[in-house]
């Protein structure tokens, strides 16, 4: 069986990425982060440029979006 790797949130940029991936890591959620932008190019985000995916395997990502929405305040 294939493992697939899914989207679980769009991140405004490298920092709030960062955030995102060491609270899932904590809980035993590996992920990566993916991005089209050069991060020292872009500190901003104008139309996806410098926005940043957050991709865990597909059996994680309900619990992955769960401790997400529940760090809500964490991650803003």
């Amino acid at each position: 069986m294939k493992k697939e790797l899914v989207e679980v949130y769009k991140a405004r940029g490298e920092t709030q990425a960062e955030i995102i991936r060491s609270l899932l890591e904590s809980n035993d959620i590996p992920s990566i982060l993916r991005s089209n932008a050069a991060p020292s190019a872009f500190q901003f985000t104008i139309d996806g440029m410098g926005e940043y995916k957050v991709m865990v395997w597909e059996e994680d990502a309900e619990d992955a979006k769960k401790i997400i929405e529940n760090n809500e305040a964490q991650i803003e």
